[in-house]
Order: C-alpha cells, then sequence, then structure tokens
C-alpha cells in the first residue's frame, strides 16, 4: 500500500513539474537585488499563485497534448471490435456454415508516412507549442514587472502620505493664526476664506492619496493571488531603503534583445507557417496506406482461435485525388499568404523590440538625472529651511512665514518621491523589454 502511494505521489509532482514554468527563464534574482524582502516575497507569490498566468500555463499544457496527439497519428493504429452476425448462407453438398456466428476482428491500419508529410504536420504542431511557451513566459515577465511596479507605487503613496498629513497639520496652523489675526483686525474675511480653502485642498489631496493606495494594495493582492478582502493587511518596507543594488547597463547587446519572448514567438510562427506551406505542397502527392486485418468467427468448422476458423488479409495501395475543385491550390496559397504575413509580422517585432529597449534605456538615462537635480534642489530647500529656522528663533520672521517655508519643502520632497519612484519603475520597465535578462 506504502509503495502505491509513493507511486502516485511521483507521478503526481511529474506532472505539477510539466505544468510549472522554468524559473530560472524569468530571472527573479533581479528582484532581490532591491533590498526589500517584502517585494520578492512577493513576486514568488505571484509567480505561484496569479491565475492569469495559471491560464497561460495551461493553455502551453493543451499544446504540448496536442503535439503528442499529432506525433500519435504518425504511428500505426491498432483496434478490436466483437460482433454478432446473423446470415443466411447457401449449402454447398456437405460444407455447411453456421447461420449464427461470432465475430472477433483484428485490424491495423498505417499510412506510409514516405513523403514525410505526417511528420511535417507534428514539426508544425511542435513550433506552435513553442510559440506559446514564449507567449507563457512573456505573461510572466510581464506579471512580475507589474508586480514590482505596484509595489514600489504603494511605497511611494506611504510617503506621499506622510508629506500630506504635514501639509494638513502646516495648513491648520496657519488657518489657527488667520483666525486669531482675523479676530483682531489684522486681515479681512477674504484672506480667512482663502485660508480655509487651503487646508480643504490639503484634506482632499490626503483623500485622493488615500483612495489611491487602497486600490493599489487590492490591486497587488490580486495579482499575488491573495484576497483583496485582506490588502489592507499587506506587509511592505519603506522607500526611503528601497534602492536597486546592481548596475543598470547603458547599452544592450542584441543577441539580448532578439531573445525576447515576442521575438521568438514571431520566430517560431514563422517557423511553423513555412512547414505549413511544404504540408500545403505535398497535399497534391498520393498516400500510402497500408492495412492488415485478421478475423476469428465461429461460422467455419474448428476452434475459435485455430486458423482453419480465422481470415486474414493484407492491404497496401496508394490513393490519389484527381479532383478536389481547387481546394488544394487555394490552401497552398493560403499558406503562402499566411507565411508573407508572419514574416512582415516578425520584421515588425524586431523593430518593436529594439525600439522598446531603447526607450526603456532612455528612461533610465534621463530620469536618472532628473532625479539626482531634484535631490539637489531639495538639499538647498533643506538649507533655505534651516536658515528659516535661524531667523524664526531670532524673532526676524513669523511662525506662518516658516510655516510657509516648511511647504515649500514638503513640496520638493513630493517631487523627491516622484522622480526616485518613476526611477525605480524604469528598472522594471526595462526588466520587461530585455526579456528578464538584467
Amino acid at each position: 500500500m506504502i509503495k502505491k502511494f509513493i507511486l502516485v505521489l511521483a507521478i503526481s509532482l511529474c506532472a505539477n513539474c510539466a505544468f510549472a514554468i522554468d524559473r530560472k527563464e524569468l530571472n527573479p534574482e533581479f528582484f532581490e537585488l532591491f533590498n526589500d524582502k517584502c517585494l520578492v516575497y512577493y513576486i514568488n507569490q505571484a509567480i505561484e499563485n496569479n491565475h492569469s498566468a495559471k491560464q497561460a500555463t495551461q493553455k502551453v499544457e493543451q499544446y504540448r497534448q496536442q503535439a503528442k496527439y499529432s506525433l500519435g497519428k504518425e504511428l500505426p493504429s491498432f483496434s478490436v471490435s466483437a460482433n454478432y452476425l446473423g446470415v443466411k448462407v447457401p449449402q454447398l453438398d456437405n460444407f455447411t456454415l453456421k447461420k449464427n456466428a461470432f465475430i472477433l476482428p483484428f485490424m491495423a491500419n498505417y499510412e506510409a508516412d514516405f513523403l514525410l508529410k505526417n511528420r511535417d504536420k507534428t514539426k508544425s504542431v511542435k513550433k506552435e507549442y513553442e510559440a506559446q511557451k514564449y507567449e507563457e513566459k512573456a505573461v510572466y515577465l510581464a506579471l512580475l514587472s507589474d508586480v514590482a511596479t505596484v509595489y514600489t507605487n504603494i511605497l511611494q503613496y506611504d510617503e506621499l502620505l506622510k508629506l500630506a498629513q504635514a501639509d494638513v497639520d502646516i495648513y491648520t496652523k496657519l488657518l489657527n493664526a488667520d483666525s486669531k489675526k482675523f479676530e483682531r483686525g489684522v486681515i479681512n474675511l477674504t484672506q480667512l476664506n482663502n485660508s480655509q480653502k487651503n487646508l480643504q485642498s490639503a484634506n482632499n489631496k490626503l483623500e485622493n492619496l488615500q483612495k489611491e493606495q487602497e486600490i493599489l494594495l487590492m490591486q497587488l493582492a490580486v495579482l499575488t493571488g491573495i484576497s483583496p478582502t485582506e490588502a489592507q493587511t499587506l506587509e511592505r518596507g519603506n522607500l526611503e531603503n528601497f534602492e536597486y543594488q546592481g548596475v543598470i547597463p547603458g547599452d544592450i547587446d542584441s543577441d539580448v534583445i532578439f531573445s525576447r519572448p515576442d521575438v521568438m514567438k514571431a520566430e517560431a510562427m514563422l517557423e511553423k507557417a513555412k512547414i505549413d506551406v511544404r504540408v500545403a505542397r505535398k497535399d497534391f502527392l498520393p498516400t500510402f496506406n497500408i492495412t492488415g486485418l485478421w478475423v476469428f468467427n465461429t461460422i467455419a468448422p474448428g476452434t475459435f482461435f485455430s486458423w482453419e476458423s480465422s481470415l486474414a488479409a493484407l492491404i497496401a495501395g496508394a490513393n490519389q485525388d484527381i479532383f478536389m475543385g481547387g481546394r488544394k491550390v487555394a490552401n497552398l496559397k493560403m499558406q503562402k499568404a499566411k507565411y508573407e504575413e508572419l514574416f512582415e509580422n516578425y520584421r515588425q517585432t524586431d523593430l518593436t523590440a529594439v525600439k522598446e529597449v531603447n526607450t526603456a534605456l532612455c528612461f533610465v538615462k534621463h530620469d536618472t538625472e532628473v532625479d539626482k537635480n531634484t535631490i539637489k534642489k531639495l538639499n538647498y530647500e533643506y538649507k533655505n529651511l534651516n536658515l528659516s529656522q535661524r531667523r524664526l528663533a531670532q524673532g526676524t520672521i513669523s511662525q506662518p512665514e516658516y510655516l510657509n517655508n516648511l511647504s515649500n519643502f514638503i513640496t520638493l520632497q513630493n517631487d523627491a518621491v516622484n522622480t526616485k519612484t518613476q526611477r525605480l519603475v524604469n528598472y522594471y520597465t526595462l526588466y520587461k523589454a530585455v526579456g528578464g535578462k538584467l
């Protein structure tokens, strides 16, 4: 019993392995270089639990079995059937045949593939299976890029929410100060109303950020196969410590570009179309069939499985269509046109691949500079804020003036958070553009 259980378990594990994508092709180690354990966890969860990716995997399995099915059509077929036969036969001298009988025919059939037409059909199906595997890889690469992007945006909103709350506190203090000034008659009602509007705008900004972060959390939950009801409990790190520890290349080798899954899929489909044209040409040639028949019966004298009570036959011949109404000619022209279509698609896919990689590199290059410049501006504003603090301590500026300077500093902090996030997201875009080979 234990041996049977172990055997069933082994078969089950092998079956699961057949459905799983090769993780090495996805290069999940790239995401380990961002110094964030939570990101690595969500990446692994997405690979294991995302339902859309599993659909792509099951579709690959369908094409794999279709390739096996096509291969099986190349092999001989063997069948047996049990039949009752009731027949009236004339009496010949003293030789009498039974009127009720049981017949057991064994039949073997094989289409001799001298022209390799069936072999080409199997090759065509295998190319389609190969193309679907590349499509599966593209789905997983897009999934991992989306998970990392959503996660980074959530870290971004964590920081933006803190800054938005700080803005609300600043405008609350300014409103309190303006209320006192209004009571003393220092400012008019219009100025007080403007101060109240600023506070309401800050509150609205805070609410919108909270709404957008909740949406992102639910999106991350769905991408990783977690219930959206648990979105608010998802753990995460912080943007300050979130940084890529590797080196982003300044240029990408052409071999990497042309090994992208979409390019490889287009190439596989082009090869399939070429094989289909060859098959369409071979349809004009005859087919060769070999049929073997061995029938055991109880009509003739003798025991059931004896040579005297059996009938054996072997038939071999060629079959050639004479007139098919132009269907074969039309099919050949159709396959040729499809090949030309896929050839143009392959060329366009190559151009798109080069464009996407170069665009991603362009984003990385320029957004990195923008991020550096924003940090420099933030440092200058930080120095100005320190000067304002000294002036406030010395009594040369008022509290509201200092709060306005602090608000300017928070605005630049918002810019710094946004530019860092954009720079990091560009790394994921490049990862996807090069097929994970970073």
